[in-house]
């Protein structure tokens, strides 16, 4: 079911305040203009200033900007940033991309109704963003989180992020979420079935954490090439 959020910060881009949501990450809620051309995704964070809102602005569109050149032109989108003041007068950041309705996130791919050629050719594509992102990583330490995770709404991602979820986000991580299965990287439709990453955000935590977690990244692609083998013969692809 659709839900509709009115919000001041949607001012600047729709005239009675009211988007749609249509998802949510991680950290971001994801909204659809009216006229759906363009997918608006606010930052979870609140920056106390304008100033740090800028700092944070600056160092997303950074990021954006390196991870498209990691995926390649075929493989990335526009994104632009805005920053809008909310129903409490406060700065916060929005992300904007165009809208793709006709494309669905990897996640909700049935694979087993393409074709042989179809798999063959999302496989190469999956393996040619693998390959960009190992290369990035060795080269300068980081990579695109290719995978990424949903939320239903606002207080479910809340829920999900407290700290006593940390074994059910760790079990998710680790054995439910697959290259196959990724919210991050959406199909668009025929001819050109191109993937395309949606999710350009930096891992934001301290160093330790981000050698942890790239170095598990980099294991789990050997799991995901020997699913994307079957996923070429079969068709089937395990279920998150």
């Amino acid at each position: 079911m659709s839900t509709f959020c009115y919000d001041r910060l949607f001012a600047p881009l729709d005239a009675d305040l009211h988007l749609e949501r249509i998802g949510g990450g991680n950290e971001t809620e994801v909204y659809r203009t009216d006229d759906r051309r363009y997918v608006i995704k606010v930052k979870n964070s609140q920056a106390p200033s304008l100033a740090e809102a800028l700092v944070e602005a600056t160092t997303l569109r950074k990021a954006a900007r390196r991870f498209a050149t990691v995926m390649g032109l075929q493989h990335s989108i526009p994104n632009s940033f805005l920053i809008a003041a909310n129903s409490l007068g406060h700065p916060q950041l929005l992300a904007i991309q165009p809208y793709y309705g006709v494309a669905q996130p990897l996640f909700a791919v049935d694979y087993s109704r393409l074709s042989g050629a179809e798999r063959r050719h999302v496989a190469r594509q999956l393996l040619r963003i693998m390959r960009r992102s190992v290369a990035t990583y060795g080269r300068r330490g980081w990579m695109p989180d290719l995978y990424g995770r949903t939320s239903a709404s606002r207080a479910e991602r809340e829920r999900l992020n407290r700290w006593y979820r940390l074994p059910w986000r760790l079990w998710s991580f680790l054995f439910r979420r697959n290259l196959l299965r990724a919210h991050n990287l959406m199909l668009t439709t025929l001819p050109a079935h191109r993937i395309i990453l949606v999710d350009y955000d930096p891992v934001m935590r301290g160093r330790l954490y981000q050698l942890v977690y790239y170095n598990i990244r980099l294991w789990l692609f050997w799991r995901d090439l020997l699913l994307i083998a079957l996923m070429i013969l079969t068709g089937w692809v395990p279920a998150p």
